[in-house]
């Protein structure tokens, strides 16, 4: 005989807007009677349905769903008073409780609904925006191509979202992101000509000259009457310029005794133990992921604030270091330390969501200021290792070495680092309007282009704008000049402020994606990883 426990079924959610039931504890409840239905049948709830509440066919479409949501306030109201008849003292955990497996999900599908309703309501007033796009594999081996949106309306109010996160099963060419960003940016209903500028990583399918997805999307908006820049996300450039500081004679053996102390797991504990009887600084060290931005800084500073504790632990291991012996080898370590330190102020300096270009820019230019300091602090013949703390140290501790003849040699690696930095960015330096937005009072009109310069003039004889800008943040200087007035100069600002710096917010949401979409939720569907990271950004 058939057994109807052993069928496995399951409740429905479309169950509930087709025929107002839901699923309490493993039941089949009617929300307009409150009867139960004994088993999971789709014809046994459809009967009961039709049979007693026909009347309610007449509600279709928006209707409907409030009707829904109406008799599940009415169901959670009458439980809630049950609750506070019964046992008060446990309200709040009845209140807490979903009504069925299925409601986290719908809720969520429903926010997200409501946030991409807002973001296209909002797109609407946008004179300008530009896109963010990077592309990643998913732990399921689907190619996710997520689409970020700048957009500045007339009042310079910068709006920056989640447009759409695209995912690709088959091919990842330059054309298949073209074909996905355009669904996307068709989707919104966003006009073309309006885009900027794209933002990418240095992947070719992103920057090819012929087809990569910046290349298709300029020359698209060029057939619509619109011009955009094409623009490599500059966190990406300088962490390029910092892999150019190798020291490989340097980091080998520091990683070598790393892994050696963290891949077993007996040596890790032992190592640990002996950190905390010992009362170290630190409770241990750190694996270094050529991949994570900050890594290498990070594992350089903490085994270096740990160098004598680590040459005791591997002396009773048998295994010492004699790296750490050699006073030239830690003045190196001490200079690979300093200068990972400040390209690690650099690179969190250019993190951060609702960054402008300008200030992007700004912090690239102070850096090279910075290693142009450091060059002619080093090549004097008494060195100035002020901004190098970890170097002086180690100076301190060995002065009958003479390690400060090695300083002529940082200076030249600090100099090979600094020519590294200036070929790159040059697709930032190429937007000659990024001085002018950032510093109006200071451009002469006869360089500006010829349909700013005569409102420059007036902008330059207002001795109160000129206050107004010393005083204001630069937004709300642009926000408050008149509109018929500087039309022009409020556009050549809104078209800055919408400009992406870096692809930060792609980077940060591929961390929510991996965190969601893990080894136990790899059944997770686009669709819902798409309406769960439009929440989480």
């Amino acid at each position: 005989r058939r057994k109807v426990d052993s069928e496995g079924r399951r409740f429905q959610d479309r169950w509930k807007v087709e025929y107002f039931f839901t699923e309490i504890e493993n039941h089949c409840v009617c929300l307009i009677c409150q009867e139960t239905v004994a088993v999971y049948k789709e014809f046994n709830v459809k009967r009961h349905y039709q049979s007693r509440h026909s009347t309610y066919d007449k509600l279709t479409g928006h209707d409907r769903s409030e009707k829904l949501k109406q008799l599940e306030a009415v169901l959670i109201e009458c439980v809630m008073k049950m609750v506070e008849n019964i046992c008060p003292e446990k309200k709040q955990e009845f209140a807490n409780i979903c009504l069925a497996r299925n409601t986290v999900a719908r809720r969520i599908e429903e926010i997200s609904s409501d946030i991409k309703r807002q973001l296209t309501s909002k797109g609407v007033d946008f004179d300008f925006f530009s896109i963010a796009c990077d592309e990643s594999t998913d732990l399921s081996d689907t190619a996710q191509l997520l689409i970020f949106m700048r957009g500045v309306d007339d009042e310079m109010n910068v709006t920056e979202e989640l447009l759409d996160l695209q995912s690709l099963t088959d091919q990842t060419r330059g054309k298949d992101l073209f074909v996905s960003v355009s669904s996307a940016i068709d989707d919104m209903k966003l006009p073309w000509n309006k885009v900027t500028g794209i933002i990418t990583d240095g992947a070719p399918a992103m920057v090819g000259e012929r087809s990569g997805l910046s290349t298709l999307i300029c020359n698209k908006v060029i057939e619509e009457g619109g011009k955009a820049i094409k623009l490599h996300c500059i966190i990406h450039q300088q962490v390029l310029c910092a892999k150019h500081l190798k020291y490989d004679h340097v980091m080998k053996p520091v990683l070598k005794t790393i892994n050696f102390i963290r891949s077993k797991a007996l040596c890790h504990r032992q190592f640990k133990q002996f950190l905390l009887d010992i009362q170290a600084e630190y409770e241990d060290v750190l694996y270094h992921n050529d991949v994570r931005w900050l890594s290498r800084g990070s594992a350089l500073q903490r085994f270096y604030s740990l160098r004598k504790e680590i040459g005791e632990f591997l002396e009773t291991k048998g295994q010492p270091m004699r790296e750490l012996s050699d006073p030239i080898w830690l003045a190196d370590l001490g200079f690979l330390v300093d200068i990972t330190k400040h390209l690690n102020v650099l690179n969190t300096s250019l993190q951060g969501k609702d960054a402008a270009v300008n200030q992007l820019y700004s912090h690239l230019k102070a850096f090279g200021t910075k290693l142009q300091l450091f060059i002619r602090q080093l090549s004097q013949t008494q060195p100035n290792t002020i901004h190098f703390s970890a170097l002086q140290e180690i100076m301190n501790s060995f002065p009958q070495d003479n390690i400060s003849a090695q300083t002529s040699r940082y200076s030249a690696e600090i100099a090979s680092l600094a020519g590294e930095f200036k070929p790159r960015f040059q697709d930032f330096a190429a937007i000659e309007e990024v001085s002018l937005f950032s510093s109006p009072f200071s451009v002469d009109p006869d360089d500006a282009p010829d349909q700013l310069q005569l409102e420059l003039i007036e902008l330059h004889c207002d001795s109160e704008l000129r206050s107004r800008h010393q005083q204001l943040s630069l937004v709300n200087f642009y926000r408050q000049l008149d509109k018929s007035r500087f039309q022009e100069i409020r556009t050549l600002a809104k078209k800055m402020l919408s400009l992406f710096g870096s692809t930060y917010m792609c980077e940060k949401t591929f961390s929510a994606m991996n965190f969601n979409k893990n080894r136990v939720r790899t059944r997770l569907s686009d669709s819902h990883l798409r309406d769960i990271l439009r929440i989480k950004t």
